[in-house]
């Protein structure tokens, strides 16, 4: 009974989140975090990377 009650709640659990990572609401945030990574070679100039290297 009780493995059957732990089974639920996870997958309650994994139901919510589902619906949250899909909501509509949190398209703007998380295409957000998805551009992160190239956030900086945004802001890096041309001589920035020869400048390093000295």
């Amino acid at each position: 009974m009780l493995r059957g009650l732990g089974t639920a709640i996870v997958f309650i659990a994994f139901i919510g989140l589902v619906f949250w990572a899909y909501n509509g609401k949190r398209k703007g945030s998380f295409d957000e975090a998805a551009n992160l990574p190239f956030a900086d070679e945004a802001s890096d100039s041309p001589n920035s990377a020869k400048d390093s290297k000295e």
